[in-house]
């Protein structure tokens, strides 16, 4: 039995390293080599002065050493270390089309570790639901990222809620220095205006937001019973009432503008993809534009 679940496993993280490898070579390895910066200037040597350096450069100790003027060069720092801060609370588990937001999920973030890997970045994964479920240091290669697919795969969550404040301050306490960080969820929670904000000051932060439609809207279908799945509650509800399926449009209308302008608040980039649609347009939308204002 362990031998087959392996092998089930094995064949997932494999079928989305192949589904993937297209969209890592094609497209989001350039895109994203361009749109991150490192983590600063590190220094590379002491040369002599030539004309046209920048003065605020010059090494008065090795100058006084050698009698001579010499500056010092730095280099931009290329390495990045990109972290994975993933939602698998219960309401991931939902999903009325071909797969669950937590399966898209898995493979949006499998391109981007994907395309880290291709650049010699480390890549690391922090997994949470109302409370801390996983944390994979970064690390390089291939085979590391094939872990932190596992991870986001086949996890099972020991927690129902979201506490997305509280994951964004373990980030901060195991993630010292500056690091890309992609905030997966589907943000149906309150209360994380403030770590996201100190977060956004820190890290290069980008949301991605993982919904489904039929959390917007409900179809005419009659009597529903439903039932929250991160706290249990249930009611029932006529869904062909057309005042009932209007209030819930507006309600899950005004949640959605409320993340949005927490966003743009704290100044973070923001991609937005759904079950059933593929996702292979929002991301290179965000690259687009990224890309644009960095150049």
């Amino acid at each position: 039995m362990k031998s087959q679940i392996t092998r089930e496993i094995l064949r997932q993280v494999r079928r989305i390293e192949i589904t993937t490898r297209g969209l890592v070579n094609e497209v989001f390895s350039g895109e994203y080599h361009s749109v991150f910066k490192g983590r600063g200037m590190s220094f590379a040597e002491v040369r002599e002065y030539r004309y046209g350096d920048d003065i605020r450069g010059i090494d008065w100790n090795v100058t006084a050493r050698t009698g001579s003027p010499h500056v010092k060069v730095f280099e931009e720092e290329r390495e990045l270390t990109l972290m994975l801060l993933v939602d698998v609370s219960a309401s991931s588990e939902f999903g009325t089309s071909s797969r669950t937001k937590a399966e898209l999920a898995a493979e949006l973030c499998g391109v981007i570790a994907f395309s880290a890997i291709k650049n010699n970045d480390k890549v690391g994964l922090i997994l949470f639901s109302d409370r801390i479920e996983r944390f994979v240091p970064p690390r390089k290669g291939r085979r590391h990222a094939l872990r932190v697919l596992r991870e986001l795969l086949f996890h099972p969550a020991e927690g129902k809620g979201t506490d997305i404040g509280g994951a964004l301050e373990y980030l901060a306490r195991v993630t010292r220095r500056r690091a890309v960080v992609f905030l997966v969820s589907d943000f149906l929670a309150d209360g994380y205006d403030r770590p996201l904000s100190v977060a956004a000051r820190r890290h290069d932060l980008v949301a991605v937001r993982v919904g489904d439609r039929r959390e917007e809207e409900i179809p005419p279908i009659g009597f529903v019973d439903f039932e929250d799945p991160e706290t249990g509650e249930r009611v029932l509800v006529n869904t062909s009432r057309g005042l009932f399926r209007e209030r819930f449009g507006e309600q899950r209308a005004d949640a959605r503008r409320r993340v949005d302008r927490l966003l743009r608040r704290s100044k973070v980039d923001s991609i937005d993809v759904t079950t059933g649609v593929p996702y292979e347009k929002a991301l290179r939308r965000f690259f687009e534009e990224r890309g644009r204002r960095v150049r």
